[in-house]
């Protein structure tokens, strides 16, 4: 299954994950602050494909709770493993997608973070709508994607071979333009917009309306 091909790509390469520093720290921590930004010490939120747990652990000290979530369990292995390094509390890794988190059970969230992941993901619109779903009226979205449509054309035949390969994960190829469309198709309002350059990854923070219309849900 798909699945199972994509969780043994991430499980296999967690570690090397893990030790990779990161490569724009300036950039970085600009997210971090932007991102801090929406949080209050009561916030609730939510954070989908967590990698190593390194953004959530960040966060912990700005919020109430943070579920993080990632379909790698040796991602998580290594999340926990740091969590408890850094005595964290109030942060609980769970093993799931997106769409197993019940909104009834373990939501409605104040904020959801997508970090470096949209990009990875079989179907974007899906993603958006749950992502949405999951969030309260006039809660917040937090993203960074890479847009590989932008600037990176040269990947779009080697994509498909590396992949057959087991070198590259799904990949989808849109551009920045592309992704803005998708958040407001989805019914969200773009309220903060960045990129530090134009092959660098696109951050995004978008507000789910506080009343909601039509067929978004609340």
């Amino acid at each position: 299954m798909g699945d199972s091909k994509e969780r043994r790509f991430w499980d296999k390469i967690s570690e090397k994950y893990a030790a990779d520093p990161i490569k724009d720290m300036e950039s970085y921590e600009h997210k971090l602050e932007m991102t801090r930004g929406c949080f209050t010490p009561e916030s609730t939120v939510l954070e989908f494909g967590c990698g190593t747990g390194g953004t959530a652990l960040l966060h912990a000290p700005f919020v109430k709770h943070i579920l993080a979530t990632d379909f790698s369990g040796e991602m998580l292995r290594i999340a926990e493993t740091r969590k408890a390094e850094a005595g964290v509390e109030n942060v609980t890794f769970r093993q799931a997608r997106l769409e197993d988190i019940d909104p009834a059970t373990d939501g409605p969230f104040d904020v959801v973070m997508g970090m470096s992941i949209l990009h990875l993901v079989r179907d974007r619109a899906e993603t958006l709508a749950r992502a949405r779903d999951l969030l309260k009226p006039g809660g917040r979205l937090v993203t960074s994607t890479v847009c590989l449509g932008d600037g990176f054309w040269f990947l779009i035949p080697i994509i498909p071979i590396a992949q057959a390969l087991g070198l590259f994960p799904v990949l989808r190829v849109f551009g920045a333009k592309r992704l803005n469309q998708d958040m407001q198709d989805a019914g969200f309002e773009i309220t903060y917009e960045w990129r530090p350059g134009p092959s660098k990854a696109l951050f995004l923070v978008a507000r789910k309306p506080a009343a909601s219309s039509g067929s978004q849900s609340a």
